[in-house]
Order: C-alpha cells, then structure tokens, then sequence
C-alpha cells in the first residue's frame, strides 16, 4: 500500500492541517510534543484545542493549567508570551490555546445517549449495573470515544488546529479498529449464547428455552453470581446491541475525517531499538488505513560528546575552580569524566544508527529533539524543545 504523506516541515503542517494526531507508544514524549506543537501554533495567530485522554498531569504541568477535565479550558496567554520571548518572537494577534481532558466514561454515556433509538432504553442501558461497571472497560472504548469526541470538536468552527494527544495504549492506534473490537466483544459467541432467552422471549432468562445443557451450566453459574447478576449481564448486552448501528455510523465518519487531506498523524518515538520498532509498526499500519503521515520526531536524542584529549589531568589542574582538589581527586575526576565522555560516544552512536534506519525506512520529514539535562514540565523546558520542533526565525 503506498502510504500518503502530508508533506512539508512541522512548521508547515500547523499552518496548513486542521487536525494533528500524535501517535507513539507510552512514555515516548507524545504529550510533550502535543503541548507545544500547540502553543507554536497559537504564537502563529492559530486557534487551537489541545486534547488529551491520558489522566496524568503532564499537559496541565506543560501548559501551566491547574487542572484539566473535560470541560474546554483556556490556557493562560503569559504561556504564549513567555515561549515567544524565549524564542526571540513576536505573537501574531488572534492565537488562543485552549486544553481539555476526555473524561472516557462521559462521552462514552454521551455515544449512548446520542444513538439510543429511545429515551426510555437509554436510560435503561446508561443505569444498568454491568455497563457502569464495564463501559469504560469494554474492548476499544476508551480509544473509540476519543477518536468521536475529535469528530465532534472537528464539526465545530472554534477552531483552526485540533491537537490530539492520542491514548497510551500498548497499541497507541487501536482507535482504527476500535469499533469493530467492540462490536466482537458484543457478539461474542459466550455473549450471545447469555442472550438468547432474551432474544426468544424478551424480558425472561428462562432456561427452558437454553436447552437441557445450556441450562444447567446457567444454574451452576446462577449458585455462584446469582440469577439476578446474569439477567442484567443479559439485559445490557441485549439492548447496547440497539446503539451499535449509530457506533458504527460514526465509526465510519471519524475514519472518512482522519483520511483528509487536511489532517496530519505526527509519529513520535525514542532512539531505543523498540521505540523504533513500534513506529515502523504505527506507518505500515497508518499507511494501510490510507491514513496521512505528517513526520516522525524523535524524542531524548543522545548529542554527540566533543573529542577531549586521552588525559584530561593537565586541563583540570589549570581549572582555577579545581585549584583546591588534592591531586588523588584531580586524577580520579579525569578518570570519571574520560569514562563520562566515551558513555556519551557510545550511547549517540547507538541513536545515530538507530535514527538512520528509521529514516531509511520511513520517508518522511523527521526531527530530532535532544535529551535534555531537565524534565520537561515548565516554560523554559518547552521553549528548548520547541526550538528543535520548529527553529525561530533568524
């Protein structure tokens, strides 16, 4: 499958996209990147929602919010002010940031209500104990309900940018098949088989209509979670079966918006062998969904250390700051920083090669953003990865 490539710089693809999606696996960088690609963009007179599902604090600590929800918050516009002064750049009027984090369980509820062909089974399936209990466990919601609330926030026109800090799932683009998953878990063969009595006689779990051996397999599991337990595990599944058309109607309009033109997967990844590894998997996979690809950046980059002589001693006894060490500290210093160096060496060879065969695999604009000496979690950390996302103007 020839993939389809959004192409241009990262600064070109916030001008141009309406909706960026940052795909990577856990702990690859993703909402760090999602954060700032953000901010550049409403520095550059963008309207933009920056949105999230991962529950930790790293968005809000990034975007100086006290705390997200899933109500739209406005991120404070000194953000914006500080990340232009620290890249030596003017704010174009008219740029807003806006955050917020998709609360899983409320828009899946929102899904139900929306497809419910009546008020009375919508609140029948949203006040059954076994959906509250497995909704925002059930195979693919969590991922489906993200990719819909994207759809939503995409039909309005408060925006000019969406942002989408994708799920960190182990596999970070489950929302493809969500639907489908889920459609699996509902019509299992062990699920359809706990339906029956009620798909032959609506309202009865009557085990008559199971025949001798369905029911008395029911009556084992009756003795152990009671009969009351499976007439709700029947009940949810039965009539959840009345919203999954509407699921997958809009399962079919969020997989028609994601192949836009004006829409940009962004792939983010470490140089560790199987963070690579994994974005090879998310292009081939993306790629046979037709989806496009915008670039690939890669986060905590190793630099190159600088050649330093073999014996660094008589550079430390000139070091008018190291005059007071005795001589058996000056030699084992030298010794620590010698090894300190050739780690360095060793570990940004290693990226290198894994970033090469990236880059031979994958051809699309790719940028690398190096290990920083700080976590990054304030203005000053995100204006240093910002300058390597986008560069300032000279």
């Amino acid at each position: 499958m020839e993939p389809k490539h959004s192409e241009g710089t990262l600064s070109e693809v916030i001008a141009r996209k309406r909706i960026v999606l940052v795909v990577g696996s856990g702990g690859v960088g993703k909402t760090t990147t999602s954060a700032t690609l953000g901010l550049l963009a409403a520095l550059r007179g963008k309207r933009v929602l920056v949105l999230t599902i991962d529950p930790a604090r790293r968005l809000a600590d990034a975007l100086s919010v006290s705390a997200l929800s899933h109500e739209i918050q406005k991120v404070p516009e000194d953000r914006l002010r500080i990340l232009a002064a620290a890249r030596g750049e003017t704010p174009v009027p008219g740029g807003v940031l806006d955050a917020m984090m998709l609360d899983q369980k409320r828009a899946f509820d929102d899904l139900v209500t929306r497809y419910a062909p009546d008020p009375k089974l919508r609140e029948r399936v949203l006040h059954n104990q076994i959906y509250q209990q497995i909704s925002s466990a059930l195979a693919g919601s969590h991922e489906y309900a993200a990719m819909s609330r994207l759809y939503e926030l995409s039909q309005l026109d408060r925006y000019d940018l969406l942002v989408m800090d994708t799920p960190p799932t182990e596999n970070a683009i489950d929302f493809l098949d969500a639907p489908e998953r889920m459609s699996r878990a509902v019509d299992s063969d062990a699920i359809q088989w706990i339906m029956k009595p009620y798909l032959q006689q609506a309202g009865s779990l009557s085990l008559r209509l199971l025949g001798m051996g369905g029911a008395i397999v029911l009556r084992g599991l009756a003795r152990f979670v009671g009969s009351a337990f499976l007439t709700q595990v029947a009940e949810f599944f039965v009539e959840f079966q009345s919203v999954l058309a509407g699921f997958r109607e809009r399962a079919q309009k969020v997989t028609q918006l994601l192949q836009k033109p004006d829409v940009a997967f962004m792939l983010a990844c470490s140089p560790e062998s199987l963070s690579i590894d994994e974005a090879l998997y998310f292009y081939e996979r993306l790629s046979r969904a037709k989806m496009p690809i915008g670039g690939c950046i890669v986060n905590r980059v190793h630099s190159h250390a600088r050649e330093v002589p073999s014996d660094l001693l008589p550079l430390l006894r000139d070091r008018p700051e190291l005059s007071g060490f005795a001589p058996d500290d000056l030699q084992q210093l030298a010794e620590q920083l010698s090894r300190t160096y050739a780690e360095q060496r060793v570990l940004a060879a290693t990226d290198a090669a894994s970033i090469a065969r990236l880059a031979q695999k994958i051809p699309l604009p790719l940028c690398q953003i190096p290990l920083l000496p700080q976590d990054v979690h304030d203005a000053q950390s995100i204006a240093a990865v910002s300058r390597h996302l986008i560069p300032p103007p000279t």
